[in-house]
């Protein structure tokens, strides 16, 4: 173990104590991140509006405050770009984190402001190092090599010259205090560059020759980068570039369909860590690696609140706090933050698998799922019955967007998934039936509407060609950073486009 580790060590011993604190005292530290996020703003535009001054207790904050959407809410972000202070938050905000969650060809723009930067991603970011030093007290040298960090670009904003968009990564790296360059790579210049061809060429120049123990980013993103080191430096894994590699800090996108292939890239072993880090905020990390769920942080000044998916499209939805949530309920998140967001509906759903502490697992997309035929599909679903499907087969999937098939006059309404393959399935159509009864397996919904083919016949599976989510995202101009490709679709839109490019 490094000097540093054990210091870290230390220093981390009443961090955890705190982190612990959550399962018993959760509410109070949840009703101390909304009151002071209300005395803090309430001479705010929005708070004045809302009149937060006279907020007495979170009914008075539920029954003034809408829950809101990014649509509802822009024209106040739009007010901070032009340059306009004291708007949501004291004073003014310069960073905008641009966030279109998948390809919609609007993008989000995300204010963030010091407090949200400082104590809530920052803080994130050192508990993860404090939770898992912890774990690996004597065995953990993460602080004797550098973090390789994959993340997006920055520039100027067209609105305002004094505001600056760009990658929720970006803007950490941009902000972060320059001697803790000595525990990250590649630099600030190549980590920042815009065109991703280019950023990889350099990231691998640059970072093969670093003591690099552990890297951090979305996994399929960062797939593409190592199997371009890979290539370039004629090595098999990555310990053969990187012998100390010990850990991968993850998130954005459901790792189950990437985890063989990680393992299979680091054949001494490695460790993973999820995060839920979102351009709105740092929301959870795992601080069990025995458990599946993430513990959901309480005292980052990001008061939660959670929807049930019934409610989802009625004005007035019911919302609940930790007090009240129940287990196996897929949940829309809403959250008022300490970067300005106020009953912000983010577009996530969760679902809770521990409440002592509080623990969820991403379960899907408020806008991305299926429910053409009533089967009300989610991603968790999904991942769930693929993970099933590749197992029986021996597949491994690169990418992978779904969407209905309607009815028509004499044809059935069914689903059809569009899947690349890192490895082919040793039996196709053993695949599609595996999917198919997984599905039925995991959700109730899907196997009704499934029986005797009366509702919903069975899926169609149209295996894309190898680059096709590549190109098709390129196309957009939505390489690397956090961009995604949309998992479920209730229209066919994507499906449709990528079909289109499958044969070209």
């Amino acid at each position: 173990m490094t000097i540093l580790n054990r210091l870290i060590n230390i220093y981390s011993k009443k961090r955890i104590g705190q982190i612990e604190s959550f399962a018993q005292h959760g509410d109070t530290i949840q009703q101390k991140q909304l009151n002071a996020n209300l005395q803090k703003a309430k001479d705010t535009a929005l708070g004045i509006e809302h009149s937060f001054a006279t907020m007495r207790s979170y009914d008075d904050f539920a029954s003034r405050v809408p829950v809101v959407d990014y649509e509802t809410f822009s024209p106040y972000i739009e007010r901070m770009i032009k340059g306009e202070d004291n708007v949501v938050w004291p004073g003014h905000t310069k960073w905008f984190a641009k966030s279109s969650g998948t390809t919609n060809a609007k993008s989000k723009y995300i204010p963030v402001t010091n407090d949200v930067l400082q104590k809530c991603h920052f803080q994130g970011g050192r508990d993860v190092s404090f939770i898992y030093t912890s774990q690996h007290e004597d065995t953990s040298r993460l602080f004797g090599g550098k973090s390789l960090i994959l993340g997006g670009s920055k520039k100027i904003s067209s609105v305002n010259s004094g505001s600056v968009e760009g990658d929720l990564s970006a803007i950490m790296i941009s902000n972060t205090p320059k001697w803790l360059d000595l525990f990250k790579t590649p630099c600030r210049d190549i980590a920042l560059l815009d065109k991703w061809e280019e950023k990889l060429e350099k990231i691998t120049a640059y970072t093969v020759k670093q003591n690099v123990t552990s890297i951090v980013g979305v996994p399929s993103w960062f797939l593409i980068l190592i199997k371009h080191i890979l290539q370039v430096t004629g090595k098999d894994n990555l310990h053969e570039i990187w012998p100390n590699l010990e850990l991968f800090i993850h998130g954005g996108i459901n790792f189950t369909p990437y985890r063989e292939q990680y393992k299979a890239l680091a054949p001494k072993g490695i460790n993973f860590l999820e995060t839920y880090n979102a351009s709105e905020g740092f929301f959870a990390l795992q601080d069990d690696p025995t458990q599946s769920g993430m513990l959901l942080m309480l005292d980052y000044g990001v008061f939660y609140e959670f929807v049930p998916m019934a409610e989802i499209g009625n004005p007035f939805p019911k919302a609940y706090t930790i007090n009240d949530v129940q287990l196996g309920v897929d949940y829309a998140m809403v959250i008022t933050t300490n970067g300005g967001l106020w009953r912000y509906m983010i577009g996530d759903t969760v679902r809770f698998v521990s409440l002592n502490p509080h623990r969820i697992i991403i379960s899907g997309r408020t806008k991305h799922y299926i429910n053409a035929f009533g089967e009300e599909l989610m991603i968790d679903n999904a991942e769930k019955a693929l993970h099933k499907a590749s197992e029986e087969t021996g597949a491994v999937i690169r990418d992978y967007t779904a969407a209905p098939v309607f009815m028509e006059t004499k044809k059935q309404g069914c689903h059809e998934w569009l899947i690349e393959f890192e490895k082919m399935p040793s039996d196709v159509e053993l695949f599609r039936t595996t999917l198919d009864k997984a599905l039925q397996s995991v959700n109730s919904d899907y196997e009704a509407k499934r029986y005797k083919d009366i509702t919903l016949g069975g899926p169609i599976l149209t295996v894309a060609r190898n680059g096709l989510f590549y190109d098709w995202m390129s196309s957009k101009g939505k390489l690397g950073g956090q961009n995604k490709v949309p998992r479920l679709s209730n229209n066919r839109e994507y499906i449709d486009q990528l079909i289109n490019m499958n044969g070209k």
